[in-house]
């Protein structure tokens, strides 16, 4: 059934996830390999990286609804190890530029 879940979204993504998943896909992010969807614990992430124990995660409308449990989930990852990113859809689709940026940064030690 999880996996079942984790196929099915990713063959229903978002056209934000989309967009952000060509530009991380296939180690284009300093070189470092992303995977999206992916289940880490009782959470399925939007992206991850596993050697740099980063998610990111991208936000619809939907989101302002579910933020305790978005709450939950950052902190349960965070317990982890992992740093979580959260990014608007629309930051992803108006500005993705500044996106990838701010993710570099991320990975370089340099912001959050």
């Amino acid at each position: 059934m999880a996996d079942e879940r984790v196929r099915s979204l990713r063959q229903n993504q978002t056209e934000a996830e989309l967009l952000l998943w060509h530009q991380l896909r296939d180690k284009r992010v300093g070189g470092l390999r992303f995977r999206r969807q992916y289940r880490l614990g009782p959470f399925i992430v939007d992206f991850v990286c596993l050697s740099a124990r980063l998610v990111i995660e991208v936000d619809g409308p939907s989101h302002e609804l579910t933020f305790d449990a978005d709450a939950r989930k950052t902190r349960w990852l965070e317990d982890q190890s992992f740093r979580v990113v959260r990014f608007s859809n629309g930051q992803v689709m108006y500005e993705l530029e500044g996106v990838i940026q701010a993710i570099r940064e991320v990975l370089a030690g340099g912001g959050e």
